[in-house]
């Protein structure tokens, strides 16, 4: 079984943890963690995660500047990128879009919809 790697980038410690916990349990992935956004770019650069959950709103460079960087370097830009934030705003949604996010899902969000979606967006990787 190949292992995906998932680069996960809040910088809320507890929601990075629940997102641990709706994760760890499957061995097909191996989870990295960021708390800001430069950390979450310099990581992806290093470690090439197949997946990255984004919040937007986090310190140093948000969701949508890293998803920005990443999509634009040929050596990360196959990277799938889902944007999970509390932010609801159809401007939001629409920047993601331009940014190059796959996916947009919002806060609070189900743990067993989110495991869903990985298996369905990594499913053919």
């Amino acid at each position: 079984m190949c292992t995906k790697k998932i680069l996960l980038a809040d910088d809320e410690k507890p929601l990075r943890d629940l997102l641990v916990a709706t994760i760890r349990d499957d061995t097909r992935y191996k989870i990295l963690e960021a708390k800001d956004g430069l950390g979450a770019l310099k990581i992806a650069r290093k470690e090439r995660p197949d997946l990255m959950i984004l919040d937007v709103m986090m310190p140093h460079m948000d969701g949508f500047e890293v998803c920005r960087h990443i999509k634009s370097d040929p050596d990360t830009s196959g990277t799938i990128i889902i944007i999970l934030t509390a932010r609801v705003d159809d401007e939001d949604k629409e920047r993601a879009k331009e940014v190059g996010a796959n996916c947009y899902l919002t806060k609070p969000f189900s743990p067993t919809a989110l495991l869903k979606k990985l298996r369905e967006v990594l499913g053919s990787r």
